[in-house]
């Protein structure tokens, strides 16, 4: 028989290597706790909801990577984040995407040519508002009109400018050109101080449907023959539509263009934490569509090819491939 003391210290050796294994695996599974990180925008804007959405998706799902979306300084910030490797992935305009890849605009000279498109988010279409009264129907209507073209640096100004020199037009060729900013341009229209104003934004929009509450205004339709050739001429502008019913007094679908918030990351950046991160979004694509009204719209085959200039990264064109949205 064996003694009690020999029984004892034998239970005790036992439990003691069971403990160290138990340990040991622990200490494994933390060695192989990946990480990934999202580059986003302000914790106000939409671009701090597409990075923390697709984390609560990475985070939920059993890919072995733990994800973070901190707030950045949005897309110049984000494209620099993934160059010098403090991001793995992040949110930027289309335009600004373009201008990265191809080292033009604000990255005049240091082009990203590692650089990869992951997919496309939602529009942010350039949305001309204008008073119901002001007689304006076209974007050629706004000549002799008083409109708020945007405060110099902002994307309103900026693509407000694309489309005034694509018409040949300089400020004088209306009766006011002022220089508000967004946050004023909604009380200045409802107040009959301007006719028009444009915004650069996703939809809904919070100074649009301001707008459009406190006095009878109209989204305008930008779609003709110049619009046309802007959108043929830059890979990185789009149509969009501003749905019907979406603002009041606006009960019809208006086709108008704009640039599109995508996500992208690099080269260097491992396959497999690309595609974990493209998974987590498409396997949960319906529950993703409802965290945030400018998602509602999003369609997936679109999204794999919209606004995209920066080659696709391989992480994420594998699983386009496997859902046959892509060819091999």
């Amino acid at each position: 028989m064996i003694k009690r003391q020999t029984l004892t210290a034998m239970l005790s050796a036992t439990v003691m290597t069971l403990g160290a294994l138990a340990m040991s695996a622990t200490s494994a599974q933390a060695g192989e706790q990946k990480f990934m990180t999202i580059g986003t925008g302000g914790q106000t804007g939409v671009y701090y909801v597409v990075g923390q959405s697709i984390c609560r998706f990475v985070n939920q799902g059993d890919s072995g990577y733990r994800c973070n979306a901190p707030s950045t300084g949005a897309s110049v910030a984000n494209v620099n984040g993934i160059e010098n490797g403090d991001l793995d992935l992040g949110v930027a305009q289309s335009d600004v995407q373009y201008n990265a890849y191809n080292g033009e605009g604000q990255f005049e000279g240091k082009a990203h040519e590692d650089l990869r498109s992951v997919f496309a988010m939602h529009g942010e279409p350039l949305t001309l508002v204008a008073r119901a009264d002001s007689g304006i129907k076209t974007l050629d209507d706004l000549k002799g009109k008083r409109v708020n073209i945007g405060n110099p640096g902002s994307g309103n100004r900026a693509t407000m400018e694309v489309v005034m020199a694509a018409k040949g037009w300089t400020t004088s060729d209306f009766a006011l050109a002022s220089e508000l900013d967004s946050a004023e341009q909604a009380s200045a229209l409802a107040d009959n101080n301007i006719d028009a104003m444009v915004f650069v934004a996703g939809h809904p929009n919070g100074s649009i449907q301001e707008a459009t509450t406190t006095t009878d205004a109209r989204i305008i339709p930008l779609d003709g023959e110049v619009i046309q050739k802007l959108v043929e001429e830059h890979p990185y502008y789009s149509f969009y539509t501003v749905p019907g019913g979406m603002y009041k007094g606006n009960p019809d679908d208006v086709k108008t263009f704009g640039v599109g918030a995508t996500v992208v990351s690099s080269e260097k950046v491992d396959n497999d934490l690309v595609y974990a991160a493209v998974k987590a979004v498409f396997d949960n694509f319906d529950r993703f569509k409802k965290l945030h009204p400018a998602f509602s719209t999003l369609d997936p085959e679109t999204m794999v090819n919209q606004g995209l200039s920066a080659p696709l990264h391989d992480g994420a064109k594998r699983y386009y491939q496997e859902k046959g949205w892509l060819s091999e």
